[in-house]
């Protein structure tokens, strides 16, 4: 204080308003640039833990059964929400659940188990999905589009996808699926899809009712007891759907054996 007065002195009474007025605006900027900080830091921090679940859900294979809004093998996890949000206790189930797996919760197809996830990690992950509230006004899905074959004893089936792009050329998700197919999958259930002494013929899997949900579901969750080993976290849903495609043409008797046609490459 003593030398502001002196420095006062020597300026002059009349500046020490303006000198003591700019040291009042810089510390009132600085203070509040500090609490903006401190405000950002408190804002963010809840929302950082929840995106957190989600790169955690993400990093494993639980985008390989479920997705945020539709059904893939498991519901949707905005459908987990609106069943749990607000149960006593919930977090504690949901933690035991992804971690033992199981199943009867949501149908016959066992959910796999996460024994690898810390505690942390699995409170985070349904700590995310319990967020999730859905999209309002969310309009139902259009009905999909219907393309028709003719079937070689004559008859016509009508499919949900496309199998052909032209001609006798396949789709380049067909293609696709071929390719998967003919890298993995045919180790077990034979080339073109036609079954082997380990594993069964799909196609008559297909031509005897199963779905392309419970052909994705089997794949997905595999069957242990038989052998078969889950492909969550090494198919993704996309992937296993263009297999699914690849196998109902070879079903329908549509898809010749062999390397299929396709202007894909």
């Amino acid at each position: 204080m003593k030398g502001l007065c002196i420095r006062a002195r020597a300026r002059g009474v009349g500046e020490l308003p303006a000198a003591l007025s700019r040291g009042r605006v810089r510390a009132t900027l600085f203070l509040v640039l500090v609490l903006s900080m401190l405000a950002g830091t408190r804002l963010a921090y809840p929302a950082n833990r929840t995106a957190q679940g989600e790169v955690l859900a993400r990093s494993t294979d639980c985008f390989s059964c479920h997705a945020v809004d539709h059904k893939v093998v498991g519901p949707s996890f905005e459908e987990i929400a609106r069943r749990y949000r607000n149960q006593a206790g919930v977090e504690a189930k949901l933690e035991a659940k992804i971690k033992d797996g199981g199943l009867g919760d949501w149908g016959d197809v066992p959910m796999t188990p996460h024994p690898a996830l810390s505690d942390e990690q699995l409170a985070a992950i349904v700590r995310w999905v319990l967020s999730l509230k859905g999209r309002p006004g969310t309009q139902s899905a259009a009905a999909p589009e219907a393309y028709p074959y003719t079937l070689p004893d004559g008859s016509q089936v009508k499919l949900d996808f496309p199998l052909f792009a032209q001609g006798h050329d396949v789709t380049a998700d067909v293609f696709a699926g071929w390719e998967q197919f003919n890298s993995y999958c045919f180790r077990c259930h034979g080339e073109d899809a036609s079954g082997s002494a380990y594993a069964p013929d799909l196609r008559q899997s297909l031509r005897a009712g199963m779905t392309r949900d419970e052909f994705i579901a089997l794949a997905m969750a595999g069957n242990p007891a038989k052998g078969m080993p889950s492909w969550a976290g090494f198919f993704t849903p996309e992937e296993m759907i263009r297999i699914y495609e690849y196998v109902k043409g070879r079903s329908l008797r549509l898809i010749p054996a062999g390397r299929p046609a396709t202007t894909a490459g």
